[in-house]
């Protein structure tokens, strides 16, 4: 039956999620059971895809990639696929409508990470667009659940949130990035003599996001806010722990929040939404 494959594909991308992220893993956890799995189908997705342009160094990764997308679009239309994370990915596509464009400008952000070592402000923005705020977009599908109107009124919160994320992640892997990848994202950044002006300016910028993004939190239906804001707490206590280090420590060191901590955040979280005062 294939309602057995179906399982396992969902079962994969549920342990891709948690093999590969802690704070996503729990905020997933928190979201309504029957939304848990489309957005773990998403996740599983867009893990592979980085994977393939961060990992698999002795392997041809441009044709690892293009056989992904032409997987990916395959699976979509015929409704299967025998890779099970793109079986679950194509379920929470077809399910929930979601956009084909999106999916083509997230390939796109991973295709730049083949070549690209260094952006301007123009190409620092498309690949923020197309590795983050597009994913963010493609789970508020499954948030609104076909509703457009609710999705059009979200659309730039949940962009910003997925921003917010991805300079975050930028500060918190910068020295991998910049060591092993050779890779800065940051324009008119040197990052061999990047200074605290530099990364008071990116902490502002995080911050004005995640503000914007908690507006929009606040207006999520309720099948889905807490995890959203469980991963937002756990990401906003991470950039408090950037602020509170100087400059050269983050090329020094990946930053990290620890487990026991997210642990604790998530119960404060969990608190503040059943008394509603996020």
């Amino acid at each position: 039956m294939k309602s057995i494959f179906d399982d396992v594909s969902a079962k994969c991308s549920k342990l891709t999620t948690n093999a590969y992220s802690t704070s996503f893993s729990l905020g997933i956890f928190l979201l309504g059971k029957e939304i848990r799995q489309p957005i773990y189908g998403i996740y599983g997705f867009v893990r592979f895809a980085d994977e393939i342009v961060d990992s698999f160094h002795d392997y041809n990764k441009s044709e690892l990639l293009d056989d992904f997308r032409k997987e990916t679009y395959k699976a979509i239309e015929q409704k299967i696929s025998l890779n099970p994370i793109l079986n679950s990915f194509q379920d929470s596509v077809n399910r929930y409508n979601i956009d084909h464009e999106l999916i083509d400008t997230f390939i796109e952000s991973m295709e730049m990470d083949l070549n690209k070592h260094s952006y301007t402000q123009m190409g620092y923005e498309k690949y923020i667009l197309g590795s983050a705020e597009v994913v963010g977009l493609m789970c508020l599908k499954v948030f609104t659940n076909g509703n457009e109107e609710e999705y059009q009124k979200l659309k730039y919160s949940a962009q910003q949130l997925g921003s917010a994320f991805q300079k975050i992640n930028f500060l918190r892997d910068a020295q991998a990035d910049f060591e092993s990848l050779g890779r800065t994202y940051f324009p008119s950044v040197d990052m061999q003599n990047f200074s605290q002006e530099n990364k008071a300016q990116i902490e502002d910028e995080i911050q004005n996001e995640f503000d914007e993004a908690l507006r929009g939190i606040k207006q999520l239906p309720r099948s889905s806010r807490l995890g959203v804001y469980v991963a937002y707490v756990y990401y906003v206590q991470l950039l408090k722990k950037i602020k509170g280090l100087p400059a050269n420590r983050i090329l020094e060191e990946r930053i990290s929040v620890p487990n026991s901590q997210k642990f604790g955040l998530m119960l404060n979280s969990v608190v503040k939404h059943r008394l509603n005062i996020l």
